[in-house]
């Protein structure tokens, strides 16, 4: 009679090291897009640039998108430029907090682990909100995304440090 193997679905170190980089790099792309985004916001808080960016959508040709680029202009105009700087500095505060989240898990912090858990947690809400009341595929594949990271890093997190 073999001797039985243990088939606990318990990730081994390196697999939870492996889970956790992954999540980490998640983070750092949002970083980096958002950090894009800001750097176009404030950009665009400028007269010149604003004008410059609704003329060249009111003028662009593209087949079978009028409908949205006309909303985009639209949107752009009752926006005005004033408020870029708002939308930039927003997303550069997501942009530090997707960040240190990143760093964190790269690193293995425990802190990190907790600290994505209730940032990604605190936004289920919203993300929920959005994907009832305005449905589409994106926002529903990051909803069901944040929940499965939320359950992953409180699995990892609730394990006790010695076997971590």
């Amino acid at each position: 009679m073999s001797p039985s193997k243990n088939t606990s679905p318990v990730a081994t170190p390196a697999q939870r090291h492996a889970g956790l980089r992954v999540i980490a790099i998640y983070e750092i792309i949002k970083t980096l897009c958002l950090v894009l985004v800001a750097m176009a916001a404030f950009h665009l808080d400028r007269q010149q640039n604003f004008e410059r960016l609704v003329h060249w959508l009111e003028h662009l040709s593209l087949a079978d998108s009028n409908g949205l680029r006309w909303k985009l202009v639209g949107l752009l105009q009752d926006f005005g430029p004033s408020r870029f700087v708002a939308i930039g500095a927003v997303a550069l505060g997501y942009a530090v907090l997707f960040g240190i989240e990143g760093i964190g898990l790269w690193m293995g912090k425990h802190w990190a682990e907790w600290f994505t858990v209730i940032a990604t947690g605190s936004l289920i809400p919203l993300e929920l909100y959005e994907t009832l009341h305005h449905f589409g595929w994106l926002k529903l594949a990051t909803l069901v995304g944040n929940v499965a990271i939320i359950i992953y890093l409180v699995r990892i997190a609730m394990q006790p440090r010695a076997s971590r």
